[in-house]
C-alpha cells in the first residue's frame, strides 16, 4: 500500500491500497453503502465538509516535484481517480468498480501488463481510448523527473514500451520483473489517464495535436498545463479542467481554499452524484471549525479536533452522527541532514536514537489525542498495518520512551548531558566513543522544530515532546508557520540540492497527520534520491532491503525492510492521530469512510426525510 502523502511524497498524491491480489481481485461493489439512515432518499441537496490547516494549490493531476502539497489530490481525486481506484469504505482494497479498468493481467513472468480499459466516456462524451493512456506516458517519460510522484526507477522509466492493440487496451512491456501487489498498488494507482483530445496543446489559444509524440513537444504539453494547473485564479473557470471523468466537477474555487463540486453529468462510472453540490469550507484553526460546528448551521461533515471530543455528547445532541477511523499512515518529525551544522548532528545514528527514546510517545497517544491515535512504532501503523506489521513493531518497536537509555547513549559518544539545560560535545571526533564527523568540541545539542499552525493537539503535542527531549539536554525550539508556508519553505534536501538556500531554512519539521501513509515497501520515501525522501537520508542497505520488497512478495522481505527502517530512524517516529468526525444524521452513505480516499466519497452520499 502506497502513501497518500498529505503534505508530499512519491506515490502520494492520489491516495493508495493494501498490497492484495492484483489481478483482479477485491471488491466488486461501490465505494459506499455503509450507514444507513432510515427513511426516503432525498434526490438533490448541498453538504459542506470542513476543511483545517491548510488547502490545494494545484490542480494538474500531474503535479510537479517541486509542490509538495498532498491536499491538491483532496481536490483532484473525484475529477480524475486513478486508473487503478484504492479502498472500499473502510477496506484496503482496490476497487475494481471504481478503477478505470475492466482487467489487469500480468505475464511473461511479471514483465507484461496487459490493461483492458472500461468505455467510459470524457465528461465532453468524447469517449475515453487508450490513446489518453499514452498521452499520460507521454508528457511522463519526457517530465518525470518534475512529476509529484515519481519513484526513482520505476514509472515510467522502467517501461521499455506502451503497444496499443486498440482503442480500449493498453499493455506495458516493463524492463524487469515486478511484484505484481506492489507495482498495481504503487504505481499503476498513481497513474490517471489525461484527456488527450483537449489537452495535447501547448498554448491555450493553440490547437490540440499530437506534440506529446515528440520530446519537445512533450516538454512544452507539461510546461503549458503545469503552468495553468498554478494558476488558482482560473480553477474553476479554464476550460480545461472542465474536462474530466470523474464523478465530479470544479464549480467553484478561491484562492482562501474554499471549492466546490458539482456532479458531473456525463459521469460513466456506478456511483452517480445524489447531491447537487458539495463544498469544501476552510478553517485556519480548530477553535473556528468547533464555534462553527456548535452553531449547528453551516456544516454538515467536520472532523472533531482530539483536543474537543469531549464535545461530542453535546455535537449529538445537536444533530450529529459520529464516527471514527484510524489512519493508515505514520507520523513522524523529518530531519533534515543536509542543514548546515544541524546535519552533522541529525546524521549521528545513536543522536536520532536518544531523541526517539527522549518521545514519549504513549503520553502524547493519551494526552494529546484523547487515546484516538497510531502508537508510532516504526514505519508501518500498527492500527492500520494488518498482515504488514511486523513482530517488532507490534511489540512496541525499538526505541520505547527510556531517558535513561538516551542519556547513556549520549554520554557514551562523547557529550556532558545537561537535564533540563543543554549538552554539549566534550570529545570532538570519529571515534566509537566521540561526538562524529564534523562536530566540533562545545557544539551544542539544540534543534529547530517547524510544525504546521492551527491545531491545539499537535501543539500539545510538540510541547510535550520539547519537554521529554529537555530530559536529555536536547534542547527544541518550536515554531509553528501556516501549512501552506511550511510546505513551500521546506524543500526536498540531499547531495544533489545542498547548498540550495531552501535547505538551510529548516532542521526538522513535524507535518502532522498522515505524513508518511504506510507503505510496506518504503518505495518512494526512504531510497537515495527519492522524491518523498525529503530530508536526504541514505543508505545502501535500505535501498537493497526496498528493492527486495518490489520485485519480492514474501512478508519476510518486506518485514526485513520494516525494522531496519524502525531502527535506523530515516525519520523520527510520532503516533498518528486517528480522525474523528461528525456528520448530520439524516445524512446516509458517509460511512465506512475510505481513509485512503481523503476520507471522503461524497458521490455516493445523500440526504433523508424522516419515513412517513
Amino acid at each position: 500500500m502506497s502513501r497518500t502523502h498529505r503534505i508530499a511524497g512519491a506515490a502520494a498524491a492520489l491516495a493508495l491500497a493494501t498490497l492484495v491480489a492484483a489481478c483482479g481481485g477485491g471488491s466488486s461493489g461501490p465505494i459506499g453503502g455503509g450507514s444507513v439512515v432510515k427513511g426516503q432518499k432525498i434526490k438533490g441537496g448541498t453538504v459542506t465538509i470542513a476543511e483545517v490547516g491548510a488547502s490545494p494549490n494545484d490542480i494538474f493531476p500531474l503535479g510537479p516535484a517541486t509542490n509538495s502539497n498532498g491536499y491538491n489530490a483532496d481536490l483532484t481525486l473525484g475529477l480524475w481517480p486513478p486508473l487503478v481506484y484504492s479502498g472500499d469504505g473502510a477496506q484496503s482494497i482496490p476497487n475494481p468498480q471504481e478503477s478505470l479498468y475492466s482487467s489487469l493481467k500480468y505475464s511473461d513472468g511479471d514483465k507484461v501488463i496487459t490493461i483492458v480499459l472500461k468505455p467510459w466516456k470524457w465528461s465532453d462524451g468524447v469517449p475515453i481510448t487508450s490513446r489518453d493512456f499514452t498521452f499520460a506516458y507521454n508528457l511522463l517519460k519526457v517530465n518525470y523527473n518534475d512529476w509529484f510522484n515519481y519513484v526513482a526507477g520505476l514509472f515510467p522509466v522502467d517501461v521499455a514500451k506502451v503497444i496499443t492493440p486498440n482503442a480500449h487496451t493498453v499493455v506495458l512491456d516493463l524492463t524487469r520483473s515486478y511484484n505484481p501487489e506492489f507495482y498495481t498498488d504503487n504505481v499503476l494507482a498513481t497513474i490517471p489517464l489525461l484527456p488527450q483530445h483537449a489537452w495535447d496543446k501547448t498554448s491555450a489559444a493553440g490547437k490540440v495535436g499530437n506534440y506529446d509524440e515528440t520530446t519537445a513537444g512533450a516538454k512544452a504539453v507539461w510546461n503549458f498545463l503545469q503552468g495553468q494547473g498554478s494558476d488558482m485564479a482560473t480553477f474553476a473557470t479554464n476550460p480545461l479542467w472542465k474536462v474530466v471523468y470523474g464523478p465530479w466537477k470544479l464549480a467553484a474555487f478561491q484562492s482562501s481554499g474554499y471549492y466546490a463540486w458539482v456532479p458531473n453529468k456525463n459521469y460513466s462510472g456506478p456511483d452517480k452524484p445524489v447531491l447537487s453540490e458539495a463544498i469544501w469550507t476552510p478553517f485556519t484553526t480548530d477553535t473556528s471549525e468547533m464555534d462553527t460546528l456548535r452553531s449547528g448551521t453551516s456544516l454538515d461533515v467536520a472532523s472533531v479536533p482530539l483536543n474537543d471530543v469531549r464535545q461530542i455528547p453535546a455535537l449529538k445532541a445537536e444533530g450529529y452522527s459520529v464516527a471514527q477511523v484510524a489512519a493508515p499512515g505514520v507520523a513522524e518529525i523529518l530531519p533534515n541532514f543536509y542543514a548546515p551544522v544541524a546535519g552533522l548532528l541529525l546524521r549521528q545514528l545513536y543522536i536520532r536514537q536518544a531523541m526517539e527514546y527522549l518521545i514519549n510517545r504513549k503520553q502524547i497517544v493519551q494526552k494529546a489525542f484523547a487515546g484516538y491515535a497510531d502508537p508510532g512504532n516504526g514505519a508501518v501503523p500498527v492500527a492500520y498495518g494488518q498482515q504488514w506489521d511486523s513482530p517488532l513493531e507490534k511489540a512496541g518497536g525499538p526505541y520505547p520512551y527510556d531517558p535513561a537509555k538516551a542519556i547513556a547513549l549520549l554520554k557514551a559518544h562523547g557529550w556532558k548531558v545537561v537535564p533540563g539545560g543543554t549538552d554539549t560535545c566534550i570529545r570532538p571526533g570519529t571515534a566509537a566513543d566521540e561526538c562524529g564527523a564534523g562536530i566540533t568540541a562545545g557544539e551544542p545539542l539544540t534543534f529547530q522544530l517547524l510544525f504546521g499552525s492551527g491545531t491545539e493537539s499537535y501543539n500539545e503535542q510538540n510541547a510535550a515532546i520539547q519537554s521529554t527531549e529537555s530530559l536529555g539536554g536536547i534542547k527544541l525550539t518550536l515554531k509553528s508557520e501556516p501549512f501552506n508556508t511550511l510546505v513551500s519553505t521546506t524543500g526536498t534536501c540531499n547531495a544533489q540540492s545542498h547548498p540550495a538556500s531552501i535547505c538551510d531554512d529548516w532542521q526538522l519539521q513535524q507535518y502532522g497527520y498522515n505524513g508518511y501513509l504506510m507503505d510496506p515497501s518504503g518505495a518512494g520515501q526512504f531510497n537515495t534520491d527519492a522524491n518523498g525522501n525529503y530530508g536526504g537520508y541514505s543508505s545502501p542497505e535500505m535501498n537493497k532491503l526496498i528493492d527486495a520488497t518490489e520485485y519480492g512478495s514474501s512478508n519476510a522481505a518486506f518485514f526485513a525492510y520494516e525494522d531496519y527502517a524502525a531502527r535506523q530512524l530515516p525519520l523520527l517516529w510520532l503516533p498518528n492521530a486517528a480522525t474523528v468526525f461528525v456528520y448530520k444524521s439524516n445524512l446516509a452513505g458517509v460511512t465506512p469512510l475510505n481513509p485512503f480516499s481523503g476520507l471522503y466519497n461524497p458521490e455516493v452520499w445523500y440526504y433523508t426525510k424522516p419515513a412517513s
